[in-house]
């Protein structure tokens, strides 16, 4: 097929080159971006005068038609072409003639694929956060439901201070609250339009830019067009936080499979969400916990890709930047996917709290407030620290945990003890006075809860309005 560019050249392609050049295979996906900017193209250029209103009429009109084909399926997208820019032009010249032709006035391919991609990014980035929102919902339900939930908190994956289930899953809240906080960043400051910026020096033709970018819900259009065609670092961005998402997921799932352990047993995954073995018929598999945390690489792999294609591009464009799609379209598929089954995960699983508890009492978690209890009766933390470190290697020989321990045996190890220590070192104590904001305390908790409650409201409520103006 001849080529949109081919009047320069006296020769076809090699066919080789031509593969290795071609996009379509790949930029297809971002059809309806590339239908979306053609449109409010044209309909700025009548109103500038560069096109008639029959012109405009007749343009909008047949792109409307490839769009609505293309997704019904009876309009394929095939590789006779070699981008998603030439398969809409093309066929919308085979349709409508000569006024097919002014489509591309005033534009290069390089702001219109610039403009593409930033549409397309915009999208997905209010697409993740969407998802983000919905995990969030699942994980505040988690919270409410489990303020007295008690569970070992670990240091150095060594069992530390007893916490509740509340705040453990409270923790990740935060992370991922992050992480739509630097979606919305991203999403603001990407939000300006390319298109006019020509191939790189913008445009003889008396475009209104501002009025494009309207058109197209951005904030205004960008300001040197040099940078406009050869930015991407909202794709950079983009995937920096996407990767971001992913290593909290990564950690979160890396947690569920230790819990999902023979060995822990804190959780039980609905049968949804695992496999068995071809060969051990008593496996339960945790294989999407582990399958989230394998595709974390890949969406790294993407943001080092297209952070090592772009270190060494000096302006303007350069075909290099073709590189950027592909990797990119693979790590947004895979976020939203990971997601999307994560969430699914989360909503089915079933908490031990009966085990969880006890992993608490049986990990000497309680051992901090024991010293406590102590200092409190007059011991200097120094020896009380020592003591306490006694206590747990008798408790240790004895198979016993510290409240299994008579008043006699603690006596033994310090004549400071009293009755009145099994209520100071219980979970319920240990976790009930640790009341500061941010303390899994459940009076502390409820407050959290709360100022959670209204973050998710508020943003739900607002969103369209905080992203889109």
């Amino acid at each position: 097929m001849a080529q949109l560019w081919g009047g320069r050249f006296t020769k076809d392609t090699d066919q080789l080159v031509y593969n290795f050049n071609a996009s379509i295979s790949f930029d297809q996906k971002f059809f309806k971006q590339d239908i979306e900017g053609s449109i409010a193209h044209v309909i700025m250029l009548q109103k500038q005068g560069i096109l008639t209103g029959e012109e405009k009429d007749a343009i909008v009109k047949g792109l409307t038609q490839i769009r609505e084909e293309v997704e019904s399926g009876s309009l394929q997208i095939t590789s006779e072409y070699e981008d998603i820019h030439s398969f809409v032009e093309a066929n919308l010249i085979d349709r409508i003639g000569d006024a097919g032709k002014k489509l591309h006035t005033g534009r290069s391919r390089n702001d219109q694929v610039a403009l593409d991609m930033r549409l397309y990014t915009r999208l997905e980035v209010l697409q993740t956060d969407w998802l983000l929102r919905e995990l969030l919902t699942e994980l505040l339900k988690i919270m409410e439901d489990n303020i007295h939930t008690y569970m070992p908190g670990f240091t150095h994956l060594q069992k530390a201070q007893p916490v509740t289930l509340a705040h453990h899953v409270g923790a990740y809240f935060e992370m991922f609250k992050r992480d739509r906080l630097r979606l919305k960043d991203i999403y603001k400051r990407m939000n300006y339009c390319p298109l006019g910026a020509g191939a790189l020096a913008g445009t003889t033709y008396p475009l209104d830019r501002a009025y494009t970018a309207s058109l197209l819900g951005f904030e205004g259009p960008t300001l040197n067009s040099m940078d406009s065609v050869s930015d991407r670092d909202y794709i950079i961005e983009f995937l920096s936080a996407a990767a971001t998402i992913m290593m909290h997921l990564s950690r979160f799932c890396e947690e569920i499979i230790i819990w999902n352990s023979n060995e822990y047993r804190f959780v039980e995954i609905d049968d949804a969400y695992s496999t068995g073995s071809s060969i051990m018929p008593q496996k339960k598999n945790p294989d999407i916990a582990e399958l989230v945390r394998g595709k974390t690489g890949r969406v790294y792999g993407a943001l080092i890709s297209i952070l090592t294609t772009m270190k060494g591009i000096p302006l303007a464009y350069n075909k290099d930047m073709q590189e950027d799609k592909e990797l990119t379209f693979d790590a947004i598929d895979t976020v939203k996917g990971c997601l999307a089954l994560f969430t699914g995960m989360v909503k089915t699983m079933q908490f031990r709290k009966d085990i969880m508890a006890q992993s608490a009492m049986r990990g000497f978690t309680n051992a901090t407030d024991a010293a406590d209890y102590l200092v409190k009766k007059g011991v200097p933390f120094r020896d009380a620290h020592s003591i306490i470190g006694k206590l747990v290697l008798t408790c240790i020989d004895k198979n016993k945990s510290i409240d299994e321990m008579s008043i006699e045996e603690l006596k033994e190890i310090c004549d400071v003890f009293e009755p009145d220590v099994y209520d100071a070192i219980s979970l319920e104590t240990c976790v009930n006075k640790r009341l500061t904001l941010g303390a899994p305390g459940p009076e502390a908790m409820k407050d959290v809860i709360r100022i959670c409650k209204d973050y998710l409201e508020d943003e739900w409520q607002n969103k369209d309005e905080e992203y889109l103006q």
